[in-house]
């Protein structure tokens, strides 16, 4: 590859490179000493050390404190092109060919943004469709240029699902939709053999917790003639799973009649009319603080508490007391499977949550697993901000 052509160039402070030089692939508005006058958000830069020596080329964001988000790090310079945009995705497919979709799985994730290489995207497989999250100005600037290696890699249908966040703190303006020729939006998928409607328009995130495959096949090692409970269980990605197992029943739980309309069809389509499920579309706290049921499993995988640093200190309280619920309504000798998928919270503050809700309530619990999310989310070595799903599997006497 060639040099770019008159990029516009980031210059970091005195003794500021240590972090690129190690990897990292984000340059915090701290260390920016001065940026070129030409660059806008969304652009392309050379990033450089005070001295001149070339570090990489990035996303330069003006409006975050994360003043750039590196799609390339190293002292040789390279044309960033069509063909650089589609090496990184054909990376990213073949790792998923060899590793994952098989003839029971053809829905995972494609892209996860910085663990690929890839910052400020998100793409998702559901069969044939693939869905995007462009999360950066710079991102939404290139997708074309994403669009075209998607469709090299034999994807016919993209789909845009927007973030309100995206929109409202990186000033994209690309409006959601279909980026290809429409499809249905509605696509069913397998997962280890297990079939699921996703709605790619109106589900939440692109449309299913691809994140939670293998968790969910954990459970089917618990789940035989145990009663389970499933809450904040979307679409019944766990409840399925549970009675693949061979649970006793399952009862799922989520705010959301849609979304528990969605996990009765999958039951029926995996199991037929008489399997031993109910759906409540109803609050999972006053669904815990209420039931009289004592379960032999439970999963609480509650959305994200904490959206950002701040937000920390309340998520905290909120993990406890849901523990805390979920810990009172678990019978001696039941199995709790408990995530949080929040970024800010990282694995070992997680741990200590769950063991304050343990001594809180008062009762002998042990560790069997320590679960994270699939390696089709993978987490960059140098970029440990990229591990955002943590769990435990607890036995509780």
């Amino acid at each position: 590859m060639t040099q770019n052509i008159s990029l516009p160039t980031l210059t970091l402070k005195s003794k500021r490179e240590k972090s690129l030089l190690q990897r990292h692939p984000w340059v915090f508005s701290g260390a920016v000493q001065r940026i070129a006058p030409e660059a806008q958000s969304g652009d392309l830069v050379e990033v450089l050390q005070e001295n001149g020596a070339y570090l990489g080329i990035g996303f330069y964001d003006a409006n975050s404190q994360i003043t750039c988000r590196m799609v390339h790090l190293g002292r040789q310079r390279v044309e960033i092109n069509e063909e650089f945009w589609f090496q990184k995705l054909k990376q990213a497919y073949d790792i998923r060919q060899e590793y994952i979709k098989d003839a029971q799985t053809n829905a995972y994730r494609l892209i996860h943004a910085e663990g690929d290489f890839l910052p400020g995207l998100i793409a998702d497989v559901y069969a044939d469709v693939v869905v995007l999250q462009i999360l950066t100005k710079g991102t939404e600037k290139i997708y074309p240029l994403l669009v075209a290696g998607l469709k090299r890699l034999g994807f016919a249908h993209v789909y845009l699902k927007n973030k309100e966040n995206t929109q409202r703190f990186e000033k994209t303006s690309l409006k959601g939709g279909w980026l290809t020729e429409a499809t249905s939006p509605k696509v069913n998928i397998l997962e280890h053999g297990l079939k699921f409607e996703v709605n790619v328009e109106e589900g939440q995130k692109t449309g299913f917790f691809l994140d939670q495959r293998e968790n969910r096949q954990l459970l089917m090692k618990y789940a035989y003639q145990k009663t389970v409970l499933n809450a904040f269980g979307y679409t019944g990605g766990f409840s399925v799973y549970a009675l693949a197992g061979g649970a006793k029943h399952v009862h799922s739980v989520d705010i959301s009649k849609e979304a528990t309309e969605l996990c009765t069809q999958n039951i029926l389509s995996n199991f037929g009319e008489d399997a031993p499920h109910t759906a409540l579309a109803q609050d999972c706290f006053e669904f815990l603080k209420t039931t009289p049921e004592k379960y032999e499993v439970m999963v609480l995988d509650p959305p994200a508490f904490a959206k950002n640093k701040r937000s920390v200190k309340n998520a905290t309280r909120g993990y406890i007391s849901l523990n805390e619920l979920g810990l009172k309504k678990l019978a001696p000798g039941g199995i709790l499977f408990t995530f949080s998928c929040s970024g800010s919270i990282d694995r070992d503050t997680f741990r200590k949550i769950v063991f304050t809700a343990c001594a809180s309530v008062g009762r002998e619990v042990r560790i069997l697993h320590q679960i994270t999310q699939p390696l089709d989310h993978p987490v960059s070595i140098y970029h440990p901000e990229g591990e955002y799903l943590k769990g435990l599997v607890l036995y509780v006497s």
